[in-house]
């Protein structure tokens, strides 16, 4: 009885082998076809651009120094910043001429999520909402100062945490990552809420009395401190994903898996040499030179 169920076993093991050497071959040649079909698709993607002879950029050039207006230029060289030099290494790998449309921040989003424009590079951090609206990217930059707020000077003692907003007229860019932290922490636990649509319209809010604290990424907002004066920031700061500290390039979800790819090869190049920091501290010094905030 054993020798019958050792010799069923014996006859059973050339079978047995059978599929999986049979998979061994399968997959290697499955991941070529994989990859091959991928890099057609990014050709095809080229190609569609290249037909056109440009690729289109939504941003709100007023977020210095990921992006803003040079006062001393003209037309699309008047844009400039971080997310700028960003975007025309992108058009470049692609061999064309980069477009850029400036927009209010929430049309900014909302463009890309409707698929009106190709991309947009324009600080946005990562959120889950976002996520789910839009294809986002690999981070290329990233700031580990955080969001808090900025404040009238001699308020900097009086605003400092959660519980002192009660009395303050709170004020941020409508759209942003800084309306949701609003929406998550205080949701109205404060003498009033105001949205505006960009955050230098908040910034002069609170320096002309109109708002007493704006919710903000305290690395831009520092500049506008060190740029006019009579501005500080708080040490507070609001507890967030590690990830909603780092910027993205925005993709319509629809059909840009490919170009999704590239623009993640780009950002993989520029963060190897560290050149989204050499762009990010010139142009910071650039904007301070311009008196831009």
């Amino acid at each position: 009885h054993h020798l019958i169920g050792r010799n069923r076993l014996v006859r059973a093991l050339p079978l047995l082998r059978q599929p999986s050497t049979v998979v061994i071959h399968i997959l290697p040649e499955l991941r070529i076809r994989k990859l091959l079909l991928h890099d057609y698709e990014i050709r095809k993607l080229e190609a569609q651009i290249k037909e056109k002879g440009y690729i289109e950029l939504c941003t709100e050039p007023y977020f210095a120094p990921y992006e803003y207006v040079d006062p001393n230029k003209s037309g699309e060289d008047q844009y400039q910043g971080m997310d700028i030099e960003v975007a025309r290494y992108i058009a470049d790998k692609i061999g064309v001429d980069l477009k850029i449309t400036a927009l209010d921040f929430t049309a900014v989003l909302a463009g890309v999520a409707d698929g009106k424009y190709d991309f947009a590079i324009s600080a946005i951090a990562y959120a889950p909402s976002r996520a789910e609206a839009m294809r986002l990217s690999d981070v290329y930059y990233s700031s580990n100062t955080g969001y808090g707020f900025i404040v009238r000077t001699e308020d900097i003692d009086k605003y400092n945490d959660l519980d002192s907003l009660k009395d303050a007229v709170v004020i941020t860019q409508s759209g942003s990552v800084q309306e949701a932290l609003y929406n998550q922490y205080i949701n109205g636990a404060c003498k009033e809420f105001k949205l505006v649509a960009n955050m230098t319209d908040g910034y002069l809010a609170v320096a002309e009395g109109k708002a007493d604290v704006c919710i903000c990424s305290t690395a831009s907002a520092q500049l506008y401190a060190d740029a006019n004066g009579g501005m500080s920031i708080p040490d507070y700061r609001f507890e967030v994903d590690p990830n909603m500290n780092g910027t993205c390039v925005a993709m319509p979800m629809e059909g840009t898996e490919s170009l999704a790819e590239l623009v993640n090869q780009c950002i993989a190049e520029l963060k190897e040499n560290g050149q989204t920091d050499v762009w990010y501290s010139e142009y910071e010094e650039q904007a301070a030179a311009l008196g831009i905030e």
